[in-house]
Order: structure tokens, then sequence, then C-alpha cells
């Protein structure tokens, strides 16, 4: 399914009139099953895209909530193959696109063609890599578009025009847009420069925008959406898991629907 499958979500939403929301699952914390737990409860609640993380020792682009999340992961002894574990364990009670989202250190190592083979296999949808740049992104790209699987760009508001039309013709699923310059973790308010950043991206594709980083209440989510597509809540989300032991199904559940509005 793949790309069509991200498409049909982001079409899904808009039909709503909508924004996507696309929340943030780190797998293997505290624990594989609470991770598959937590993604059933986000689906049931109706997240239209779910993000699942794959723990790295060197999360460059990741604040403190995740990096702490990904050292448990670890510890716990999550690796790729287990997280492919974890989809194909999901997928066949999941509607919703699901995308990992991990660097690219342990998608070298599996090999290329190894692993997105392996990802489709399983039912991955697409592929976020922070710190792969466009311009050395060719091989994992031409595996990506064999299967059919999205592989999707981050860019910020520092990237310049001429960067924005390089991922814009590279890039498929959708944009991720990331709101502020800085590493993940939720944020109070989010950047009054946050419209003229989206509308100078929109310029240079019809891929649907997904705005991540920094967002945790509902006026966020809110705010997106007059924006863009899709948003994408990581940190905040996590915040919550840590703080209900044994409840974390119940609380990722309710906080989707809290940011929906419907709580």
């Amino acid at each position: 399914m793949g790309t069509a499958r991200i498409a049909a979500a982001f079409a899904a939403a808009k039909a709503r009139g909508a924004v996507a929301l696309l929340p943030y699952v780190p797998a293997g914390y505290p624990t594989l099953d609470t991770s598959r737990d937590v993604a059933l409860a986000l689906a049931a609640a109706g997240a239209d895209l779910i993000e699942i993380g794959i723990p790295f020792s060197d999360p460059l682009a990741d604040g403190a909530t995740i990096q702490r999340a990904t050292q448990v992961a670890l510890k716990g002894g999550v690796t790729f193959d287990r997280c492919l574990d974890l989809v194909r364990e999901i997928r066949p009670q999941v509607a919703a696109p699901l995308i990992f989202m991990g660097y690219y250190n342990p998608i070298h190592y599996r090999g290329i063609a190894r692993t997105v083979a392996d990802c489709a296999a399983a039912g991955v949808d697409g592929l976020i890599v922070p710190d792969l740049p466009p311009e050395e992104a060719g091989e994992l790209l031409a595996a990506m578009r064999t299967h059919d699987l999205a592989l999707i760009f981050l860019v910020s508001p520092v990237s310049s025009d001429t960067r924005l039309a390089q991922v814009a013709a590279l890039g498929t699923g959708f944009l991720y847009c990331v709101s502020l310059t800085g590493v993940t973790g939720a944020r109070s308010a989010l950047s009054e420069t946050l419209p003229a950043y989206v509308a100078r991206v929109r310029a240079h594709t019809d891929l649907p925008l997904a705005v991540g980083f920094g967002l945790s209440t509902a006026a966020h989510v809110a705010q997106v959406a007059q924006l863009a597509d899709g948003a994408v809540v990581a940190s905040a989300l996590i915040d919550r898991l840590t703080a209900a032991p044994g409840q974390e199904a119940a609380v990722a559940g309710a906080y989707l629907r809290e940011l929906r509005g419907e709580a």
C-alpha cells in the first residue's frame, strides 16, 4: 500500500475538514508490549497516521524526552528487527499508515535493499530518516520506489528555496516541516513565523505538509490546521505515557481525543 495508503489518509482528513494527526510512538518504551498497546489505542482513537520511532544510540535531532525513551528501549534490547516484529503484529489491526522514523546507521548496517524489502513485507508505509540529506539519499530512494514506500524528508525554517525545491522533487508521501530550529520537545507556543514558513514550503510542492517539533496542545493542533495538512505530536505524548505507568494505552487514546478537541 505504501504511498497510496498515506495519500488516502491525508485525503480522508481533508474530506472531514480536519488536520491529520500523526502521533509518535517510541518502539520499546517502556516495553514493546506497551508500544503495541499504545499504537492500537491511538489507532482506535482516530490517529490518521502513526509514526513509530526506532531507537538509536545517537538521536541527534531529538530532545531530552525522546532521548530518554530511546535509552530505555535500547536497554530493553529493542532492535530494528524487533520494530519490524511490532509492525507485523499491529498491521492487521490498524488501517492507518505506519511510518518508521529512525536514523540512517541501522538502515545502512542491515543493508538498504534488505531493510526496505523487510519494511514492505511487514507493512511499513514509509520512512523518515532525519540525518539523511537528499544528496545522499539516492540508493534508499530507489529501493523505496521499487516497493512503493514513501521516503519522507524534513525541512526547517532555515531551509533555502533551493533546498526546498530539491526535497520537494525527491520526497514522497508528505513533507515533514520542522516548526523551529533545534531539537524535539514540547513547547508552550508555536513560532510566530510558522505561517510564512509553511507558505514558503507550500509554494514548492503539492505534497501534504505535516508540522512537527513542539506541538503539545489542542490549540497548537488547531493553529497548524489553518496552515498545513498534518500535525505531529511526539514528546508531549511521551511525557504523558511516562506520567502514567500501567495506564499508557488509555492515556494515549484520551490525549489524542483531547488534541482533536473532543475531550
